[in-house]
């Protein structure tokens, strides 16, 4: 009742036959929900899978390809074809569509992650309906989101949505080692949460409930709702506006990340990592202290000064990411090192932080 900016992700299995035709009965019947959404004044952003899997259904492909470019082939073919089912569903209720195509790059830097938002705003705000989808096309291992649930709650986390709804052939997060039954409210997403996960069975999908546990972690981190149903309902979405849906539901965080922690958090690729002494972590997540160079034990990478660094634990986990303020060279020159020592090397240097307060999240 209080959300009014929904993404809805639909994964490859929910749109296609086993990849080689779309379900246009399935695209229509969203359509038509959207357009019911709509009218109780929510915006609506739709993150449609299928590109790569109908290119293989074009190409008589049973299997996904595992060479890049055979990917990247099928993307080309499907993408066109993906989009013209989705704008003609839409045109049944006089909604305009909008083709987006987005790789990881395109969110990472601040300039075009802010361009980014900007156009996907202008867009709802002229009552258009975006339909994202990564660009398969030109996206190598390094620019990749990884699946399309992460990149659904990217976008919900760039456009401050209240909801994001992702809508798969799993019927929600089961408990499949005690009670066997959806859960139906997730408040906190923990280790035991975690551990009910499994990853894709299908040949022409990538993500499974491990990639929509990391969706909704951070959906959730960003003050979004996450919900999780079957998409084979057709009426789905009206039961989830009326409060009756079956499926399950992750409480968002009550305190949300700001903006340029997400950013952090979330958008920017690390571009090296240092490991910390347990002095060190429990100084950062419990002290509100920044990371100064006598806790380090070890730098990986190299970076420049301004970069975002993963920071690691003595077990070797990746609990925070921050802001250095060295480059690689400078910061393994300083590893364990007093300030006053620092000051000696680097006399010209007016910050010591390696990673400042206001520039570190907890992950």
């Amino acid at each position: 009742a209080n959300a009014r900016r929904v993404v809805i992700k639909l994964g490859t299995n929910t749109l296609t036959s086993h990849g080689k035709a779309i379900h246009t009965e399935r695209v229509n019947a969203v359509c038509e929900q959207v357009s019911m959404l709509r009218s109780l004044g929510l915006e609506v952003i739709i993150v449609s899978s299928g590109a790569i899997g109908l290119g293989m259904g074009r190409l008589g492909l049973d299997k996904r390809p595992r060479e890049l470019s055979s990917l990247q082939a099928c993307a080309a073919i499907g993408q066109p074809l993906l989009m013209s089912t989705w704008l003609k569903g839409l045109d049944k209720f006089d909604i305009p569509g909008a083709e987006v195509l987005l790789t990881r790059e395109d969110v990472r830097g601040r300039n075009r992650h802010m361009a980014i938002r900007n156009t996907l705003e202008r867009l709802l705000k002229i009552g258009v309906v975006p339909i994202v989808n990564e660009n398969d096309t030109v996206s190598a291992e390094e620019i990749k989101f990884g699946d399309n649930d992460i990149l659904s709650a990217l976008v919900a986390s760039l456009l401050k949505a209240d909801l994001l709804v992702l809508l798969s052939t799993i019927p929600g997060l089961i408990d499949r080692e005690g009670s066997g039954e959806v859960v139906a409210v997730i408040p906190e997403i923990t280790a035991e949460i975690r551990a009910m996960a499994g990853g894709a069975e299908s040949q022409t999908s990538v993500g499974g409930m491990i990639s929509k546990i990391e969706a909704a972690s951070i959906a959730t981190q960003s003050g979004c709702g996450v919900f999780i149903g079957h998409g084979d309902d057709p009426g789905i979405l009206s039961k989830l506006a009326a409060g009756n849906a079956s499926g399950s539901f992750f409480l968002p965080r009550k305190w949300p990340m700001a903006a340029r922690k997400r950013w952090i958090a979330f958008f920017e690729k690390p571009a090296g990592f240092v490991t910390v002494d347990e002095g060190a972590e429990k100084a950062l997540r419990n002290d509100g202290r920044s990371l100064l160079a006598k806790g380090l034990t070890a730098v990986t990478g190299e970076f420049e000064e301004g970069r975002v660094l993963g920071i690691r634990n003595s077990r070797g986990i990746v609990f925070a990411r921050g802001i250095t303020g060295y480059d690689s060279s400078a910061l393994k020159m300083v590893i364990g090192q007093d300030t006053s020592e620092i000051r000696k090397i680097f006399p010209h240097k007016r910050r010591f932080e390696v990673v400042h307060r206001n520039g570190f999240v907890l992950i």
